[in-house]
């Protein structure tokens, strides 16, 4: 049979961009999610487009359901990325605990029980503590976690049940820690905001983000096709890696997307975000077959004119 993607958060951000990544390079996929909202697909792709996508709208804390759709789809390659973000996760740690580490085990029991030995899956650089606990320069993919969020607690939970899962039944995975995705459809979460001023200045009008300081930005659309190589590649135990790239201030970003509509303004607050500036991505290069890696200028100025 003709292999099969699963995508879990299918109407998120990285979501959407994984099922245009898929649909693009004549990939089967399976949307597994508990909303039915496809704004953010409608953003990339035509009505028409999307009836090739397979669509099974679901709960992810349901463990039967979700090994039903392993096997009734006959999944082969897993890209699991539903997730609740940071401010819903405070705002309710039980649903988050529940969907953001139940829905794993349940993702990864699904794939014990049918067969599927290799699962890829999004953690986070808020794996990480505050920038303080760690010596100056880039921050290696080994360096401790200290999460100060529980949507950082639940990455880690999630991280080590990973590790289980390959000691007790040989289930390699690899999990990516993006740090601020940006992009069209990323409207949610904590870094959502330099995005959310690329669309303003879309429609001409001023922004001001919430946070400044300086961190690694990554283009959603590479993010997504990091994923689906991730699925593709096995690897031999349970992997995490982080992503890289320049360390850019967010003042710069603001710059650059001025510079793409020079009649709007764009400003940024003094205050930092409890990361580390930069996380090194040797190890995933070392890893991984391509780094998908667009400038950041390039991916500001494509998103800008896809709002626009």
């Amino acid at each position: 049979m003709a292999d099969t993607y699963l995508v879990t958060g299918g109407m998120g951000c990285l979501g959407a961009w994984t099922l245009y990544h898929l649909l693009r390079t004549g990939k089967r996929a399976v949307c597994f999610d508990l909303s039915d909202d496809r704004h953010r697909l409608d953003l990339l792709m035509s009505q028409d487009e999307q009836t090739a996508i397979t669509f099974v709208r679901g709960d992810l804390t349901d463990t039967q359901q979700v090994r039903t759709v392993f096997e009734h789809y006959a999944i082969t390659h897993v890209i699991h990325l539903a997730a609740l973000q940071v401010p819903f996760c405070r705002a309710n740690p039980p649903v988050g605990a529940q969907v953001n580490v139940t829905g794993t085990i349940n993702v990864f029991e699904a794939a014990r029980c049918t067969g599927v030995t290799h699962v890829a899956f999004a953690s986070s650089v808020a794996v990480y503590g505050p920038p303080e606990m760690y010596a100056p320069g880039l921050l290696p993919a080994d360096a401790p976690v200290a999460p100060r969020t529980l949507y950082g607690v639940y990455k880690v939970a999630n991280e080590l049940t990973a590790q289980v899962y390959w000691h007790d039944y040989a289930i390699s995975s690899t999990a990516l820690r993006p740090y601020t995705v940006y992009g069209v459809g990323r409207d949610q979460g904590v870094t959502s905001e330099p995005t959310k001023a690329m669309a303003a200045a879309a429609r001409g009008e001023d922004f001001h983000i919430n946070f400044g300081g300086a961190m690694q930005f990554h283009f959603a659309s590479d993010v997504a096709q990091q994923f689906i190589l991730a699925a593709e590649q096995p690897s031999e135990g349970a992997l995490a890696f982080n992503l890289g790239g320049p360390i850019v201030s967010v003042a710069e970003v603001a710059r650059l997307i001025m510079a793409a509509r020079p009649d709007v303004q764009i400003t940024c607050a003094d205050s930092v975000l409890p990361f580390p500036e930069g996380c090194d991505d040797r190890s995933l290069r070392d890893h991984a077959t391509t780094i998908f890696s667009t400038p950041l200028a390039d991916g500001i100025a494509s998103t800008i004119a896809a709002f626009a």
